[in-house]
């Protein structure tokens, strides 16, 4: 059982900046990829940012948020900077676990709400 827990969501104005985290624990051999996503009112589920060695960032965020990892701490963290109004979503944490050698198994955080205000 792998558990992901997020922490840093809040209210801010825009052109603030807000910094998210994201613990993996339980039964981890090791994590391939971590990343976040986010959902607005009314929209899909959005790819922000994923890091799997190389970073690769959705083209509305890059310049602004910074995606980083610490493998010691299972944590990935993501740096928003001057955020918009448009970036309130929950943000959602994912991680590509490896339970075992040669396995790949995708769990999710519960989300935290990001809330930018104008």
């Amino acid at each position: 059982q792998v558990q992901l827990v997020e922490s840093g969501g809040g209210l801010v104005q825009a052109g603030g900046s807000l910094r998210l985290s994201c613990a993996a624990s339980g039964s981890i051999f090791s994590i391939n990829t971590m990343g976040w996503y986010r959902q607005a009112p009314g929209k899909q589920r959005e790819l922000v940012a994923t890091n799997g060695g190389s970073t690769n960032y959705a083209d509305s965020v890059k310049g602004r948020f910074t995606i980083s990892r610490d493998n010691a701490k299972n944590t990935v963290y993501l740096q928003m900077n001057s955020l918009k109004p448009e970036d309130t979503a929950v943000y959602y944490c994912f991680a590509d676990v490896a339970v075992v050698p040669f396995t790949s198994n995708n769990y999710w955080g519960q989300g935290t709400q990001v809330t930018v205000s104008s």
